[in-house]
């Protein structure tokens, strides 16, 4: 990994207030030597915070804004959808698209959509719970596998689950469905069940799980005995992968990657670094975005940025502790993060390896800068429709597509 040496200059315009110019020679990651030149602006942010807390290092949080220079445009090309929550890209240019109830919806770049396609009725759809997120196999065309996590329904209550399944895109059926995974143990209640998914470059899947928001059962975020409020590391037949950090404890989870998690709907994997990178959601504040290790815990919630919607503390009410994963980045007041990518495409050159996240509270989207593993710019794109915004993937095209609560499509790009 190549350090970044910034260089800051102090540049005076007429339309903005003395935003600064960094020259940066050597950006983020083992990428060809460019010259980069980047305007900073006042931080996005300019609510007041829900907690008293300092970040820990500077720029941890409210980093400076930034604005897209190139042209775009944000179109709706979609509406009418029913509750949709995961959307990934096919080799076709198509989009599969999931939706709360059990079924999937193919989607195609002008907006025109298919009908409804059955999947499961196996899930418990009430609260946070349904058909979640989807993620489709690179080999795609030689194997027709699609994966899905969903809130599978029993007797004994709920519980994130990882199914996979044939996809006949041509006669538009799913067959073969079945559960490979359970994040065990099931539970009465209907939320945070986190429920991302992605594949690394050797073929296994990180999977994301929450506390299931209950005092009850919020403390097994800190627990090795179950698959609450984790990040999981398992193959594509939904074995623990055999380099877990837990894998060889014999009263843990074996298919623990990270814990301490509240409840993780955004995972993405740096496209050059191949690392894993996830956001999370706070209380009341503290939304965070974290850049994963194995075995290594993210507090909470022993720590958080964020307090009780009661406005009383979270535990001791501390942010800080030993041993702890402190976040990269964090949001007060909350955002709500969800969905996220990291865009590979160069239609959209100053976007090449910046992170969009998809927000549902703060109802926009959200572009963040990253240099040496530090957000150094945040930008809001399409904060003036009104929609909350659940998941986003990248075109073949280059552009961006987001799904939103209220059952629309909107392209993002040129």
């Amino acid at each position: 990994m190549i350090k970044v040496t910034l260089l800051v200059v102090l540049l005076l315009t007429s339309c903005v207030k003395s935003p600064i110019v960094e020259k940066d020679p050597k950006p983020f990651s083992p990428e060809p030597e460019v010259v980069e030149e980047i305007v900073f602006y006042d931080p996005v942010e300019t609510e007041p915070t829900n907690t008293e807390f300092k970040p820990y290092f500077e720029g941890q949080t409210r980093a400076k804004g930034i604005k897209t220079v190139e042209s775009y445009s944000v179109d709706l090309i979609r509406e009418g959808l029913d509750s949709p929550w995961g959307i990934d890209s096919l080799p076709s240019g198509q989009f599969i698209i999931t939706e709360k109830s059990g079924t999937i919806r193919i989607l195609n770049q002008d907006g025109n959509v298919s009908d409804k396609i059955f999947v499961t009725d196996e899930i418990d759809d009430s609260g946070q719970g349904g058909l979640l997120d989807v993620l489709v196999s690179p080999d795609f065309e030689i194997d027709k596998t699609v994966y899905f996590t969903l809130a599978e329904k029993a007797n004994q209550g709920s519980v994130t689950a990882v199914a996979k399944a044939q996809f006949d895109l041509e006669n538009t059926t799913i067959s073969q469905f079945t559960i490979i995974y359970r994040a065990l143990p099931y539970f009465s209640g209907n939320n945070h069940y986190g429920s991302r998914i992605v594949m690394d470059d050797k073929g296994n899947l990180y999977v994301s799980t929450g506390d299931r928001q209950s005092l009850s059962t919020r403390g097994n975020a800190q627990k090795l005995d179950n698959g609450h409020g984790k990040i999981l590391y398992i193959d594509t037949d939904g074995n623990a992968v055999n380099t877990n950090p837990f894998y060889h404890n014999d009263s843990a989870h074996q298919a623990i990657y990270s814990i301490g998690h509240r409840n993780i709907q955004g995972l993405a994997i740096h496209p050059l670094t191949h690392e894993l990178w996830a956001n999370e959601m706070g209380p009341q504040g503290g939304d965070e975005l974290n850049l994963i290790e194995s075995g290594q815990n993210y507090g909470w919630p022993i720590i958080s940025y964020g307090e009780e919607y009661s406005g009383l503390p979270i535990g001791e009410g501390i942010s800080v502790k030993d041993g702890l994963e402190q976040p990269l980045y964090y949001w007060d007041p909350v955002i709500a993060p969800a969905g996220m990518i990291f865009y590979e495409s160069d239609v959209i050159k100053e976007w090449q390896n910046n992170l969009f996240i998809s927000s549902l509270k703060a109802q926009h989207i959200t572009r963040l800068l990253i240099r040496d593993n530090r957000v150094i710019g945040e930008e809001r794109i399409a904060e003036n429709l009104g929609q909350r915004f659940r998941d986003i993937t990248e075109g073949n095209d280059g552009a961006l597509y987001t799904i939103t609560d209220s059952g629309q499509v909107y392209r993002i790009g040129k």
